[in-house]
């Protein structure tokens, strides 16, 4: 039993759908979150930012004296993964897990993937799923508007923008008739039912956040590391928007209490 906090990170809040899903698996983990709000969107970034504020945001849970760290956020598991995993601690990131999945859920071998410009162009998820199953046709798809759209709560399920955003950027992947796609940001989860709509039921869709998550409570159980005490989560940000509340409510599926805010940059 190790009663040390598990560590998760991502550029804005779409990490708390991996955290609420830790929360349901592993109740009696303690886990700190940091979302780097002030400087999201990570996506369209140049890879050495991206790489640097790796850094930075692994430094930042490293502090808490974390046992693990969760990368959920698609980009940087994406551009630097390398440096997550080159941690003294455990480190769980998003591709792998989600990647693993979609090769189970599969059944015509045409796998969809939508993320950021940098999680699709560095090729990460192809490269996994092709290792796993040589003969699968992947199809990505950069989606920049729906994070934006997400961290801004436009995802009703009667907004008309959200509904015309996902049809504008699925369509190419409809029409190669995927029967799987991987929601390669943890912000996408909160447009399932217009991306459900869309596709139709017969398409399975994979969160990285919750296979992240999977995995990471896979990995403590194996290494005997699991805490059978109270759990609680602490929530650090580097910036607390107006519409911080509403959105991280939304993410969480409860209120996100005693929200702290640091200076990423002076520490």
């Amino acid at each position: 039993m190790n009663k040390r906090p598990i560590g998760v990170f991502d550029s804005g809040l779409g990490g708390l759908t991996a955290v609420r899903e830790l929360e349901a698996i592993l109740p009696g983990e303690k886990i700190v979150y940091f979302g780097d709000t002030g400087r999201v969107p990570y996506g369209t970034r140049g890879r050495d930012v991206i790489r640097r504020y790796t850094e930075d945001d692994c430094a930042f849970l490293e502090r808490f004296d974390v046992k693990m760290i969760i990368a959920a956020c698609g980009t940087v598991s994406s551009v630097a993964g390398d440096i997550i995993h080159s941690r003294a601690v455990p480190a769980v990131d998003v591709v792998e897990p989600t990647a693993r999945e979609a090769v189970a859920a599969t059944r015509n071998k045409k796998i969809g993937i939508i993320g950021t410009a940098a999680t699709v162009k560095s090729g990460s998820y192809a490269k996994v799923i092709e290792a796993l199953l040589p003969e699968a046709e992947v199809f990505g798809q950069e989606c920049p508007m729906l994070v934006p759209l997400v961290e801004n709560g436009w995802i009703g399920e009667d907004d008309r923008i959200a509904a015309l955003a996902v049809e504008r950027y699925l369509e190419p992947l409809k029409e190669q008739g995927i029967d799987t796609l991987i929601l390669g940001c943890t912000h996408f989860p909160l447009l399932v039912p217009h991306i459900a709509a869309y596709l139709g039921k017969d398409v399975a869709l994979i969160s990285a956040g919750a296979a992240a998550a999977k995995a990471a409570a896979g990995i403590l159980a194996k290494d005997e590391k699991l805490s059978d005490g109270e759990g609680g989560t602490q929530f650090f940000v580097s910036d607390k928007g107006q519409n911080f509340k509403a959105v991280a409510k939304t993410f969480l599926g409860r209120e996100c209490e005693d929200v702290n805010v640091v200076d990423i940059n002076s520490l």
